[in-house]
């Protein structure tokens, strides 16, 4: 079975290595503590041996990405369902994380007047530099004039088949909850995915893209930061399909997971608060 990749933010290379390209992530580091083991062993191994291979990575990296194709199963706890609220097939989760969830997607009027007054992942992934406050700004006072198009109908049609395929094969279901920061209650994100594994939260990230990426574009990293920082995770699994013509064309979607990056996250919060000044201004 493949190894678990990890994108971790670039350190300094050695003399003569490759200088990375900005929003380059490498190494990729595997985390899976054993490459060879099969999914019924690592499905019967006990939560301490998960925990393990999850917190321990492998003594070797490599230099491009790789698939994230091999299943991580939950030590302990319950994975949310989108916009289920039924106790008998959700249970709520756990901890802080439980009082800081605002509405579910479902709860149409409640859900966009809060990203109205709110900074949310969607905004934080336009957030580049001073330059681009101003416009998210006035797309939230004027509202954004983008309604769509071939392309994002087509990831809302192919959405709910890749959040099955996330869910039977990483344990983390659709998200579908708008959730707001610990510190500041309109820092928002309404993540694809989200799994609670005892003490540990994950996320998870959708796209369908007609490209083939050999990096995630520098947007969707800051869309993934800000959800780790408002919900307050180490890691997301960002997983994306490929399409020519909308034609879909891997047997299955592609996955790395991405690793927490407090000084990305402390760039976007200070952009975003200079969002929200700007509108209490207004």
């Amino acid at each position: 079975m493949a190894g678990m990749v990890f994108f971790r933010p670039t350190q300094p290379e050695s003399a003569g290595a490759r200088i990375p390209e900005p929003g380059d992530f490498s190494p990729l580091a595997l985390a899976l503590a054993d490459p060879e083991s099969r999914p019924d062993e690592l499905a019967e191994a006990t939560a301490v041996d998960i925990a393990k291979a999850r917190l321990q990575p492998a003594s070797f990296v490599v230099p491009e990405t790789r698939p994230a194709d091999s299943v991580l199963a939950p030590s302990v706890g319950t994975v949310w369902r989108a916009g289920i609220l039924d106790e008998l097939k959700q249970p709520r989760v756990s901890g802080e994380l439980a009082g800081r969830i605002v509405c579910a997607a479902e709860d149409t009027n409640r859900w966009l007047q809060a990203r109205r007054r709110g900074v949310t992942a969607t905004d934080a992934a336009r957030l580049a530099s001073a330059k681009s406050v101003r416009s998210v700004v006035i797309d939230k006072v004027q509202g954004g004039g983008f309604v769509g198009n071939a392309y994002t109908e087509h990831g809302r049609k192919r959405e709910p088949q890749i959040v099955e395929w996330m869910r039977q094969r990483h344990d983390i279901a659709g998200c579908g909850l708008l959730i707001r920061a610990a510190d500041n209650e309109r820092h928002l994100a309404t993540p694809d995915g989200l799994a609670q594994w005892g003490d540990e939260v994950v996320l998870a990230e959708i796209k369908t893209t007609n490209k083939d990426w050999n990096r995630i574009p520098p947007k969707y990293l800051r869309q993934v930061w800000w959800q780790q920082y408002v919900v307050g995770v180490e890691r997301t699994l960002f997983v994306w399909e490929v399409h020519h013509n909308f034609v879909v064309q891997d047997a299955e979607p592609r996955a790395v997971w991405i690793e927490r990056d407090d000084a990305q996250i402390e760039k976007l919060v200070r952009l975003a608060d200079h969002v929200l000044e700007q509108l209490d201004s207004l």
